[in-house]
């Protein structure tokens, strides 16, 4: 479909997805009376993941783009499957990406209406209770090719129907004993519109509604139904609903019929109504990544059997992992526009993601000093006890965001590969007879080093030049290598946690195998003996902060005054692709 460009509010100049088109189109032909109203509708039975976060971002920015609203409504018609706990993260992690929304809304404020809405359906004859097992009405639906076969409880009277009705809603109803199935067309080829299930018994207690009800509503039946109670007029969702919105249409259909039956009585259309009532349902591409699995089912079994250390684990692509390790919304958000809104499902590369990550943090975070995998540096020449506050700057992108002051002395940490005792020509980094600056400090020359028996590297030397500070005249003199450093008597031990893919193959959701044997057991490395400067102690969660020379991290949760860690967000450049070539 071609784009149609636009100006927005901000006199600049941008494509308009196929969405918004379709939107637009609705508005001048005078649909909804000109309202416009999205919602954003998850289960409260996970986590949200960077896949909601594209849904987040099309629901939300439709009604912001064109001044209507975007409620938020939980689809709870599950209790066996939702909670609190999920309801209060999902408020977390909306609220956290950036959008406010109009109203919060759950589907079990509408049980009431709905259970009115499926006995109008009975006594008009188009619902009836089944007593099948539900392999045996799997098994009458046929295939895509073939018809299915009707139910032996098909045609059984509207009054034993209403009877059974009420009985599925008692505390003695059996479940899985019988269902509510909508009388449809059981030779249709869409398969969805052979006589679906609409009710079905659950006994466990409902997460707001205790054991109020044990007769709950499917997705199918109460999705579209409570988009019209709430004046929905654009129900945007992802492809695999495609095959549903023929039945998303026909029980708006006898939706419209019930509520306004005086109004056809009299001779007005279905066709009248809809362009007043009618909820229009527009259907987008998943959000897919690389070596990433977005099944709630999946995840919520990784937590479980503790392959991950919960929902916020820092790989797991959940939006609270993602912002525990350190991606800020954002990015999140920037990635999103960049890959659009298509009718076609694609993989999208996880370094697409960290690019928008990097980039974003480059502008925002704090430059700091820490050394992940230390060998001591000893100034030789520098005076024993003595030290000084050299200048750091926090973001040469944002000269507002100011400095902060670094310990200097005799004895510092360097990066054990920083320093090559016997170097080949290009090594620009610290091996004997050579100069290399400190950041932000002086220019030294190694000296030698020394070694333990079994030849590893313990100690290396260097003098430094007293007249080559940063800012002193002396200063100017050009060497090839800038290093960076802490100070081994002014700084604090760290632990760092190191991130990788957390599945082995690039596409798990398409591999035949259990998902379990695709994790990659090299998802998590932690360093236990790094160090940091004393700056970072006052540094909290959710301070976005690069080590320089070595990537972008964030103070963990798990952090404590006397235990610092921190997680790796994301390293300064997409090193991951040349090493798994």
């Amino acid at each position: 479909m071609s784009e149609t460009i636009v100006n927005t509010t901000n006199e600049e100049k941008r494509s308009l997805s196929f969405v918004e088109q379709f939107v637009e189109e609705d508005l001048a032909e005078g649909k909804n009376e000109g309202r416009i109203q999205t919602r954003f509708p998850p289960e409260p039975n996970g986590y949200l993941h960077i896949g909601h976060a594209k849904a987040i971002c099309m629901d939300f920015g439709v009604a912001e783009h064109y001044n209507g609203v975007c409620n938020l409504r939980f689809d709870d018609t599950n209790p066996s499957k939702e909670n609190n706990e999920y309801v209060e993260n999902i408020l977390n992690d909306i609220s956290w990406l950036g959008f406010k929304w109009g109203n919060i809304y759950y589907a079990s404020d509408y049980f009431q209406k709905l259970w009115d809405f499926a006995v109008w359906m009975i006594k008009n004859g188009h619902a009836y209770v089944d007593e099948q097992t539900s392999e045996q009405i799997a098994q009458q639906k046929g295939t895509p090719t073939e018809p299915g076969v009707a139910s032996p409880y098909r045609d059984r009277p509207v009054e034993e129907s209403l009877q059974l009705f009420e009985k599925m809603n008692t505390p003695e109803a059996v479940e899985g004993s019988m269902v509510l199935r909508a009388k449809l067309d059981m030779a249709n080829p869409n398969m969805h519109f052979r006589d679906p299930i609409i009710y079905r018994i659950i006994h466990t207690p409902h997460h707001r509604t205790g054991t109020k009800w044990h007769a709950y509503p499917m997705y199918d039946f109460a999705h579209g139904q409570s988009d019209f109670f709430e004046g929905v007029t654009h129900s945007i969702c992802t492809l695999e609903f495609v095959p549903h919105r023929p039945l998303y249409d026909k029980f708006i259909d006898f939706l419209l019929e019930k509520e306004n039956h005086k109004f056809i009585e009299n001779g007005g259309s279905i066709e009248e109504l809809s362009k007043k009532y009618r909820p229009r349902q527009i259907e987008f591409n998943r959000l897919n990544l690389t070596y990433t699995m977005m099944s709630k089912r999946k995840l919520l079994a990784l937590v479980e059997e503790k392959l991950v250390s919960g929902w916020d684990d820092p790989r797991m692509p959940t939006l609270s992992g993602m912002r525990r390790r350190g991606y800020s919304p954002e990015s999140i958000r920037n990635f999103i526009d960049s890959i659009g809104y298509t009718k076609f499902d694609a993989l999208n590369d996880m370094a697409l993601l960290e690019a928008a990550v990097r980039d974003d943090l480059n502008k925002k975070s704090c430059r700091v000093s820490a050394v992940v995998n230390p060998v001591k540096l000893v100034i030789t020449n520098y005076p024993e006890g003595q030290s000084e506050e050299m200048v750091a700057v926090n973001n040469p992108e944002n000269e507002a965001d100011g400095t902060h002051n670094i310990t200097f002395s005799k004895n510092l940490w360097i990066e054990r590969e920083d320093f090559m005792e016997d170097a080949p020509k290009k090594f620009f980094r610290m091996t004997p007879g050579k100069e290399v600056r400190l950041k932000n400090a002086y220019i030294v020359m190694c000296t030698g080093c020394k070694k333990d028996e079994n030849g590893n590297v313990t100690e290396i030397y260097a003098e430094y030049d007293p007249t080559s500070k940063s800012g002193m005249e002396g200063a100017n003199r050009k060497v090839k290598g800038t290093l960076h450093w802490v100070s081994a008597d002014y700084c604090e031990k760290a632990e760092v946690r190191i991130y990788d893919r957390l599945f082995s193959v690039e596409n798990p959701s398409a591999d035949e195998r259990d998902f379990r044997e695709l994790l990659n057991p090299e998802s998590l490395r932690v360093l236990d003996t790094c160090y940091v400067e004393r700056y970072l102690k006052e540094k909290k969660p959710g301070d976005y902060l690069q080590f320089q020379r070595i990537g972008y991290f964030m103070l963990d949760p798990d952090s404590t005054p006397e235990h610092l860690v921190f997680n790796k967000t994301v390293g300064l450049k997409d090193t991951w692709a040349k090493q798994n070539k």
